[in-house]
């Protein structure tokens, strides 16, 4: 059983002594939550909006520009995607200058002391498709099966010939959910989001400096829009407001359902709170007794594999693997429900034995195929570490109960 929960708890964050109140979108399947998204109640986030940006200074050394969003807020503006900017002051007859006035999208928030970057490729995402003004290219997400892809490659092929400007002048990539829409979905998306994009381009040549001509949807309408809707049953939330929201626009193929219980929260029925303390913590055990220990850092995400309390002494080699094989179910399972990614590396337990290796990493690779997001298996050191990539699509869970943005 596969369904959507939205609601409010109540979190401690571990590097502080405050406790605070979070709108959580869970998503739960088979008896435990798979993937979260976090949201401060008084939290205002400026990831993905669009603004008209000025053009502070150029660093060609860096191939890239600081521009300014708002007054004293700055952002990084890498210059690689710059093919078709929508420019609303253009001075100069340099690429880009200072002075310039363009609409920029914020791609990341800003970390620490890192400035939040933005991007001129504007981006506008459907359920369906994602249209994307500095990219040209028309594709496939690469999660959908070969039999659905024939399919959707000819939808691709009629939509290039209804819009000749698709693959010149902006491009679309079609997301996973696409193979479970009808043709007649998928082309009514499109042009609700080629419509969208032409607004912004419309609007923005009569607004001002600073003007925010596109805001985020809520975080909650975002997380359901991206959730692969295969085998979802429903969503359930106790927020009316919510309910009401989303009950507009859901497909018949899922149901939505207003949780009204005042005896038991929608979060206790659930043991959402539980779960969620569990995956802020480092150490995470196994039915076995072993234990895998997960450590992030700046530059890259650390996982050691322990023995722990199991001690059986027979067979050592297979007795090992045998606790690696779990572990590898247990992480591929952590990336996702902390939504880990970058960089990661994996200290498995003694892999000196070639067969079991090549059996350890056959397993870990077909588990990370079924992750919704992009995340593969590069390489084993000479040390016998484990290297893994995973896309980032979020922040992680532990940067999302610290996120109190202004």
């Amino acid at each position: 059983m596969k369904k959507l929960l939205i609601t409010k708890i109540q979190l401690q964050h571990p590097a502080v002594c405050e406790t605070g109140w979070y709108q959580i979108c869970a998503l739960y399947e088979d008896g435990r939550v798979t993937d979260v998204s976090l949201y401060p109640e008084d939290a205002k986030s400026i990831l993905n909006n669009i603004y008209i940006a000025k053009v502070k200074n150029v660093v060609p050394s860096l191939n890239a520009a600081f521009v300014e969003i708002a007054r004293g807020t700055l952002c990084y503006l890498p210059l690689e995607h710059l093919r078709h900017p929508v420019f609303t002051k253009k001075d100069s007859k340099k690429t880009i200058a200072a002075g310039d006035e363009l609409a920029v999208q914020v791609v990341k928030d800003a970390v620490k002391t890192k400035d939040a970057v933005a991007s001129a490729n504007l981006s506008f995402s459907g359920e369906y498709l994602v249209l994307t003004s500095d990219n040209p290219r028309a594709g496939i997400s690469s999660k959908v099966s070969m039999l659905q892809r024939r399919r959707l490659q000819d939808l691709l092929q009629t939509l290039c010939e209804k819009e000749p400007e698709l693959g010149k002048s902006f491009g679309v990539i079609l997301r996973t959910n696409a193979a479970q829409a009808t043709d007649d979905m998928i082309f009514a998306e499109f042009d609700e989001l080629k419509a969208a994009y032409a607004s912004l381009r419309e609007r923005a040549a009569t607004r001002t400096l600073y003007s925010c001509l596109y805001r985020e949807r809520p975080f909650y309408l975002k997380m359901l829009m991206d959730t692969d809707k295969t085998g979802l049953e429903e969503v359930v939330t106790d927020d009316p407001a919510i309910f009401a929201q989303i009950s507009q626009s859901a497909p018949a193929s899922y149901s939505v359902r207003l949780y009204e219980d005042r005896l038991l929260p929608l979060a206790g029925l659930y043991h959402l709170t539980g779960q969620v303390e569990a995956a802020l913590k480092p150490r995470v055990w196994l039915k076995s007794g072993a234990n895998i220990v997960i450590q992030q850092t700046e530059a890259l995400t650390v996982i050691d594999v322990n023995s722990g309390k199991n001690t059986a002494k027979k067979d050592k080699k297979r007795y090992h693997h045998a606790i690696n094989l779990e572990a590898a179910r247990e992480i591929a399972f952590q990336l996702r429900l902390r939504n880990l990614s970058g960089i990661i590396i994996v200290d498995f337990i003694d892999l000196y034995d070639d067969a079991l290796e090549t059996e350890l990493l056959s397993e870990l690779r077909a588990l990370l195929k079924k992750d919704p997001v992009a995340a593969a298996v590069v390489d084993i050191t000479k040390l016998g570490l484990v290297e893994i990539t995973r896309k980032k699509q979020r922040k992680p869970l532990s940067e999302q109960l610290a996120a109190k943005q202004s």
